[in-house]
């Protein structure tokens, strides 16, 4: 019952809509017919500007950490153990497969990047530090939000067996599948960054 209600809890907090919800109340737009058509931090960005933008990865990135928290939080077991580790990224998935089939949004979401960062910095927070600071090398040095979430998910799994030694094989698993997963999400950038069609997004640029 303890873990059906983790699991519970991450879905509807992964569910919850935050560029749908503050591009129809803010802007009376649905971010889903707007750019890209995806409801993520990028794509609000591009469409509703850095403030709104900024709101919607805060929160995105913060339901992927209180999912993989409330378990440690509620004493299911101790830090860093095989056993919190193992249902903090049960609740991890379920948050980001909320976030991507969202309860509230009709079950159309975004692609659960910024969910995933805030899933590895609940359970990684060192490798996770590490791999924000390689999305911002790669964002500022091409201006690509696409290939800089790529370098960044490559990495996790590089850092978490070489750099940090890990010995959970869950954790080892899902650092690779996140990899995977990531990619297979942006398969339509890749594409566009082969042909040189895809959009550029300067961070600094007001």
């Amino acid at each position: 019952m303890e873990i059906s209600l983790y699991i519970i809890i991450a879905y509807f907090l992964g569910s919850i809509p935050t560029a749908v919800w503050i591009g129809k109340s803010k802007f009376g737009i649905d971010i889903r017919e707007q750019g890209s058509k995806n409801a993520g931090a990028t794509n609000t960005f591009r469409v509703l500007g850095k403030r709104a933008g900024i709101i919607v990865l805060s929160i995105d990135i913060v339901k992927g950490l209180v999912a993989v928290l409330i378990p440690f939080i509620s004493g299911y077991s101790d830090w860093r153990s095989d056993a919190l580790i193992n249902i903090q990224l049960t609740c991890g998935i379920i948050a980001v497969a909320g976030h991507i089939f969202p309860l509230f949004a009709k079950f159309k979401g975004g692609k659960g990047v910024a969910t995933s960062l805030g899933i590895i910095l609940g359970i990684h927070p060192q490798a996770a530090s590490i791999c924000i600071l390689i999305f911002l090398a790669f964002f500022i040095i091409s201006n690509f939000v696409s290939l800089a979430a790529i370098a960044a998910s490559l990495s996790f799994p590089i850092l978490v067996h070489l750099l940090f030694d890990n010995n959970n094989t869950y954790l080892s698993v899902f650092s690779v599948l996140l990899s995977f997963a990531v990619i297979i999400a942006h398969h339509k950038n890749i594409k566009r960054l082969m042909k040189g069609e895809e959009n550029k997004m300067n961070l600094f640029k007001k």
